[in-house]
């Protein structure tokens, strides 16, 4: 009369199993099996009772339902109710006492108990990555809320060297919060009260599990301990004052443990007589950056009570993707295809579609929003941890990057985003995702308010932190995250969020500088044209253009009142010119713009080897060799700068008496001319002197170019 009962859900070639109960004829599974449209192979699903055995399984019962008889539920309808079967033996005779609860229907993704199903396309027809069910389904996570924490040594009293009690100690004093070490400057004391009056910042993560570790050492000999719990630390959210505290120091490590939690009791208490003065506290006013500054999705400062009220909702829908193959199975190139989205706090993982080119997920999320000039970013990757293969990395096929001040509120918008991939071979073209993404506004003066709203919290203006201590803290804030979500179930790898936050871009790459060098000629590339323009005018190139452009300098120098409306009419006019030509889907990876079409072999190379470098000797030399001649580059147009700036000084500051005193003559007559001759006319004269006729115009160059150049730079003072 034992039974070790298990079922097997089947639907054509895919088939589900639960968990086996020994010795148990009343058993409770509560699992959900979810078979997708799409890979529905037959019209009957077969519900079959087993009873597990060493040997060979026997067979206890099956129920089988007819797919055109399932019926089909559609939210907000209440589940279906789950309803007794009597189950039907080997020989198809109906037994008189086995039943099974269970309830079947055509339901949809937005059906509560889709997220934790059993689901057949995150499966292989023959159920061989069953084992790891939990590797692959879809989850919703959250980042630690990040705080800056503060902490200022101030002062030591009545420190005692370790090894001689008669010798001043050349105390310093050795911070550390996780894997965050600060050390203050050694300083000796005649009265072994010694002041250092340094401080520095840590980046603490909720919940607060480590503490803040204070040591006092003299050369590596620890004088004493202090463990500050941060639960007990005191929080501020503007820039008040926040009181300093003395804390005994304790010679063992344990002592100081105990005390920080305080179960120590007063009469077993270290009565060594050293202590520390600090200042400690955490500072919620300021946004801890985890990701790089310009693809941020969250602006807010740590403290609850600074967040204002969301302006409005995202909501994306991840369709489908097409990707390349990206490792083999059974002799065929497959993928185990699975997104990852990041906005703000929030992170979404859809489920693994396994061994499929194309797959579907048809997922949708929700996110609040607070600040409309803040970046979405989407990662697709290769599952690497089925079969229990936790040391292999989850490989990366392609990024999407989707600023929502590019989209227009409550428009639906629906595209194909290429999957590119920098390889160390090149670029390549991993596939495309299909995404659906709509931004909806709740209030239109909110949003447009924001826009002249700072786009950081107060605190990183009316108290500052320097470039150094950012980077630094940002760094710190990308290692925590990464290993907070790395402690989940089932984790994001390390590699994925480093790749979604771009913990990389500040190393040097070849192809970015070039990029970025680009970028620049674009951004100026206005000036330039305005320039050439104005080239061609001077040199009466056309010579109804020349004529007409004299005119209307004529207009808006006797009426100077017309220039600025001038100026921003032909802006408003460019602008409505230009709307048009307005970009109908969000912008997308631009090769072009990246320069990964023109960048060779090597300059990828260089830019994939890990920091610091495993290359060989000669390949460092020769790119070592490289960069210098570049960097040379770079230092002359520097320097040519440079010289200019310094012949504008050289106008006045006598380097040179006679240029000097050329020049001061010149003003003192420009001067007495300009107060008498209108400047009107100063104007006319000097517009028609630089637009005159070539006829008029000698080939050297003018006396003003010419003085300019001979003026002295500080280049003959440098070695």
């Amino acid at each position: 009369g034992s039974l070790d009962p298990y079922v097997v859900v089947r639907l054509g070639n895919f088939k589900g199993i639960t968990n086996h109960f020994e010795k148990n004829q009343s058993p409770e599974w509560n699992e959900v099996f979810a078979f997708a449209k799409d890979n529905q192979q037959a019209t009957t699903l077969e519900v079959v009772v087993k009873d597990k055995d060493t040997i060979h399984d026997d067979l206890v019962g099956t129920v089988r339902f007819d797919l055109y008889d399932v019926p089909r539920r559609v939210p907000p309808n209440s589940p279906l109710a789950p309803q007794w079967y009597r189950i039907v033996n080997k020989n198809g005779e109906m037994m008189n006492t086995g039943e099974i609860m269970l309830a079947v229907w055509k339901g949809t993704q937005a059906d509560e108990a889709f997220s934790d199903a059993w689901h057949s396309d995150s499966m292989s027809p023959t159920g061989r990555f069953a084992a790891n069910n939990a590797h692959i389904r879809s989850k919703v996570y959250t980042s630690p809320r990040l705080w800056y924490l503060r902490v200022k040594v101030i002062e030591a009293q009545d420190l005692v060297s370790p090894d001689d009690k008669s010798r001043a100690p050349d105390a310093y004093v050795k911070l550390q919060h996780g894997n965050q070490v600060f050390k203050t400057k050694p300083v000796q004391s005649r009265v072994n009260n010694p002041r250092w009056d340094q401080g520095t910042l840590f980046v603490a993560a909720e919940p607060f599990e480590e503490p803040l570790i204070i040591t006092v050492e003299d050369k590596n000999e620890t004088i004493g301990n202090v463990i500050v719990p941060l639960n007990t630390v005191e929080k501020r959210a503007d820039d008040r004052t926040i009181r300093t505290q003395w804390y005994p120091l304790l010679k063992s490590m344990s002592s100081a443990m105990e005390d920080g939690q305080k179960k120590i009791k007063e009469k077993d208490k270290d009565k060594f007589a050293s202590r520390i003065h600090v200042s400690v506290y955490l500072d919620g006013g300021y946004h801890v950056l985890d990701e790089s500054t310009y693809y941020s999705s969250d602006l807010r400062p740590t403290s609850r009570q600074l967040w204002k009220k969301p302006i409005g909702v995202l909501e994306l829908g991840i369709l489908n993707a097409d990707v390349q193959p990206t490792k083999s199975r059974d002799g065929r190139g497959i993928s185990d295809v699975y997104c990852v989205a990041k906005y703000g706090h929030k992170w979404v993982r859809t489920r693994t579609i396994i061994g499929n080119l194309n797959p579907k997920f048809n997922e949708q999320y929700t996110w609040e929003v607070h600040d409309p000039s803040t970046v979405l970013t989407l990662g697709v990757f290769d599952n690497g941890q089925l079969n229990d293969s936790n040391d292999s990395k989850d490989s990366k096929i392609g990024k999407v990057r989707i600023r929502l001040s590019t989209l227009e509120t409550g428009r639906i918008y629906t595209h194909n985003y290429p999957l590119l991939s920098l390889q160390n071979s090149g670029l390549k073209k991993m596939g495309e995702v299909h995404l659906a993404i709509r931004f909806s506004c709740t209030s239109m003066t909110n949003m447009i308010n924001l826009y002249f709203k700072p786009h950081l919290p107060k605190m990183h203006y009316t108290k500052p932190l320097n470039i150094f201590e950012q980077e630094k803290m940002k760094y710190q804030a990308m290692i925590i995250v990464a290993a907070r979500l790395g402690r989940t179930e089932p984790p994001l790898r390390k590699e994925v969020v480093e790749y979604m936050s771009d913990t990389d871009s500040h190393l040097w790459s070849m192809r970015k500088s070039k990029a970025n060098i680009n970028r620049l000629k674009s951004v100026f590339s206005g000036l330039i044209s305005i320039g050439s323009w104005l080239m061609e005018i001077s040199t009466w190139k056309n010579s109804v253009t020349t004529v007409l452009v004299h005119i209307l300098y004529m207009m808006l120098v006797c009426f100077p009142q017309l220039i600025l409306p001038t100026m921003f009419l032909y802006m408003f006019i460019i602008g409505m010119w230009k709307w048009r030509f307005r970009p109908r889907y969000p912008p997308h990876m631009d090769t072009r713009l990246s320069c990964a079409d023109v960048t060779n072999p090597d300059e990828f190379d260089e830019e994939f080897d890990p920091f610091p470098t495993k290359k060989s000797q000669d390949i460092v030399r020769w790119r070592y060799d490289r960069l210098r001649s570049l960097a040379g580059r770079v230092q002359s147009v520097v320097g040519d700068i440079a010289t200019q700036g310094e012949r504008l000084h050289a106008l006045l500051n006598w380097r040179d008496p006679r240029a000097t005193t050329i020049f001061m003559l010149f003003s003192l007559v420009a001067a007495l001319v300009l107060y008498v001759v209108p400047s009107q006319l100063v104007f006319l004269f000097v517009g028609f002197y630089l637009m005159r006729h070539p006829k008029l115009r000698g080939k050297l160059p003018s006396a003003p170019v010419n003085f300019f150049r001979r003026l002295p730079a500080l280049t003959d003072s440098m070695l």
